[in-house]
């Protein structure tokens, strides 16, 4: 069927009256394989493991009696993606919606390597107004290196994808975003995850693109933390404050996150820490963290480049609250050299080494070579 007759059908369920003036139908996304040659220090988990997929921090101090090095072939991040974009009765109107196949685990590798496709974003925006799933407004995606890892500094950045209600007007973004609380136990345990509570989280963000071509974003995270069940009942507050920057050096760029907070929890580092622990009675303390990266991208040439970055991550943990066995310090560092024979096509190889640290100082070490071949659709 024609592309334009079928993106046609899609904007008349906007409104049966509506006209579109203008329309423009995309698919994309990429192809993209990886091999990871990874040595864990405590012994590698299991095949299919989320760290066996990609760098998550909190996940690689290991199996002890497994062996410590594997190898790794996956496909999983290729995606695909699907955008309308129309003038409909004078409103520029925008639909997304992309798929890819990460963090599943009910494949496996021992006939087929299929795995089940999994919703990354989905939304609808309306003039200056956005409803649906996307990248937190907390987070600046356009900041992160060019690693080939999946993440690349995941501890120093936000990383959360989420429903919510944005509004831009000109550089200033404002957001009502899913409320969700993590939690450790007195003395530790078990993440406790909640749900409850009516108040979503809040976001304010602010864009600046400098003359220079230096871009900076500022944005600041508040949100309630809320825990309602048989067992508990209590609320606390939490933020969070970010700077990023892509800051061009001729060629060449440096790109940088600042995070501090007090309960960003599961909106730092993919949840390495939790937002709040219980005390003796019941009551929720936010725990407090930082975290950042800098990244330098250099061009060898028009085809060829590199990038080198370091990231880490450290929170303020009150070890007569949490206990010993919680996370506290991630660190981690990459260099890659990426080729590029044509535009849509990138062949690369990366070294990532990462530590966890917990608070009794046990330590989970990774090295992993990764090499990639990524086709842009």
């Amino acid at each position: 069927m024609d592309k334009k007759i079928i993106a046609l059908s899609i904007l008349a369920a906007l409104s049966s009256s509506a006209q579109a003036d203008d329309v423009e139908f995309k698919f994309g996304g990429y192809v993209k394989t990886d091999v990871m040659v990874s040595d864990y220090s405590n012994g590698a988990p299991s095949s299919g493991h989320i760290s066996r997929q990609f760098y998550v921090p909190g996940t690689i101090y290991g199996s002890p009696g497994e062996g410590k090095q594997v190898i790794d072939f996956q496909a999983r991040e290729s995606r695909f993606n699907f955008k309308t974009l129309a003038d409909v009765d004078g409103h520029k109107v925008t639909a997304f919606i992309e798929l890819d196949f990460m963090t599943h685990a009910d494949g496996n590798e021992r006939v087929s390597n299929s795995y089940s496709p999994r919703l990354r974003h989905a939304f609808v925006s309306y003039d200056n107004w956005l409803v649906g799933q996307t990248w937190t407004t907390f987070q600046n995606p356009s900041a992160l290196p060019e690693n080939l890892d999946f993440v690349g500094a995941a501890e120093g950045t936000p990383f959360v994808r989420q429903a919510q209600i944005r509004y831009t007007n000109g550089g200033l973004q404002l957001a009502l975003e899913t409320p969700e609380t993590t939690v450790t136990p007195y003395t530790g345990g078990s993440r406790i995850v909640s749900g409850t509570g009516i108040v979503p989280d809040v976001v304010a963000r602010y864009n600046l693109k400098t003359d220079s071509g230096a871009k900076f974003t500022a944005a600041a995270l508040l949100r309630q933390l809320n825990l309602d069940n048989a067992n508990y009942d209590d609320t606390a507050f939490g933020y969070g404050v970010s700077v990023t920057g892509v800051v061009p050096v001729g060629d060449d760029d440096i790109k940088f996150a600042a995070t501090y907070g007090d309960g960003m929890g599961r909106y730092m580092a993919l949840n390495f820490v939790n937002a709040a622990v219980l005390d003796a009675t019941g009551q929720m303390e936010t725990i407090s963290s930082v975290g950042g990266y800098v990244s330098y991208r250099h061009w060898w040439n028009d085809k060829w480049r590199s990038s080198i970055t370091a990231s880490g991550f450290k929170a303020d943990n009150d070890a007569m609250l949490t206990g010993d066995q919680v996370n506290e310090e991630s660190y981690s560092g990459y260099i890659n050299l990426l080729y590029s024979p044509i535009k849509p096509l990138t062949v690369g190889v990366e070294y990532m080494h990462a530590e966890n640290t917990k608070v009794n100082d046990d330590k989970g070490k990774l090295d992993r070579v990764m090499f990639s071949v990524k086709y842009v659709l």
